[in-house]
């Protein structure tokens, strides 16, 4: 453990891009606040945008970053980490809406109200079409010969690979997970149903890689300074995201599940007012 932690990988181009997209975001809620003091942004959606941000910051820089290309766990931890929390995390820190209020009246009439009605973001939201394009990237990336050629090309890992699935990843949950101003929004059953149904191409290719009898990416049966064999490491990470995905997606389940009871609340509550000042008026 000593010798993991003891390397360190600080490239400057994650790192100024986190900073710049957290300064970014502290700005625009300091905007909010200034414009009207009644209207506060949300702590839990700063701290989900910040959370986000600090898990990317522990799979892109330090320890994580500095032995991905030489075990194999550690290149999957640091997707598990990116796609699973730190993608859903920042959505739900409301980045849009933020956005949103932070722009002048100019601004949201002539920019983002269009930006956010129009036909490509429809189609890149729809949840339909983001769940095809997670599982497509999940499988594709897996079992051809890209994860090869990203490890041992660094502009291809760090420009392609990094970005891709981080970007899937928002893609994905952006209509799923939060609001953020969407025109059309998912019910939420088929926000869980989609969850779901995800769990299936997750698990296969966690399932395929722990089961494989033969090391599936030449990069990582390179030697190494310690820890498992090749094979041993490429069923560790095959397990980490065989089993681990199950349980990060129900607890982003139950997120949703939450919402739609809430929801159900407020609306049930809206009926019964409603009912009863009916009721008075007889």
């Amino acid at each position: 453990m000593a010798s993991f932690l003891a390397v360190w990988d600080l490239n400057l181009f994650v790192l100024l891009n986190i900073v710049a997209a957290t300064t970014w975001y502290a700005w625009a809620s300091r905007r909010v606040k200034r414009a009207d003091h009644r209207s506060r942004w949300p702590l839990t959606y700063s701290a989900c945008f910040y959370s986000g941000m600090a898990l990317l910051a522990i799979a892109y820089l330090g320890p994580l970053a500095a032995w991905s290309h030489t075990f194999f766990w550690v290149h999957m931890t640091q997707h598990l980490i990116v796609m699973m929390a730190a993608a859903p995390l920042l959505v739900l820190g409301e980045p849009v809406t933020l956005a949103f209020r932070a722009s002048s009246a100019s601004t949201r009439r002539s920019l983002v109200v269009p930006l956010l009605r129009s036909r490509a973001v429809g189609i890149l939201t729809n949840p339909v079409f983001t769940w095809v394009l997670f599982a497509s990237v999940l499988i594709g990336t897996h079992f051809t010969g890209f994860y090869d050629w990203a490890l041992t090309n660094h502009d291809a890992g760090m420009f392609i690979e990094q970005p891709l699935f981080l970007v899937v990843a928002l893609l994905y949950y952006f209509p799923i997970l939060g609001s953020n101003l969407q025109a059309h929004r998912p019910a939420p059953a088929t926000r869980l149903i989609s969850m779901a149904l995800m769990m299936i191409p997750e698990g296969l290719v966690g399932a395929v890689i722990y089961f494989a009898p033969v090391v599936l990416y030449p990069s990582f049966g390179a030697d190494r300074p310690f820890g498992l064999d090749p094979l041993g490491d490429q069923q560790l990470a095959g397990a980490l995201m065989w089993a681990l995905v199950m349980i990060v997606d129900s607890a982003w389940m139950m997120v949703v599940a939450a919402e739609w009871f809430t929801s159900e609340e407020r609306r049930s509550r809206r009926e019964d007012a409603s009912i009863a000042a009916e009721e008075a008026l007889r």
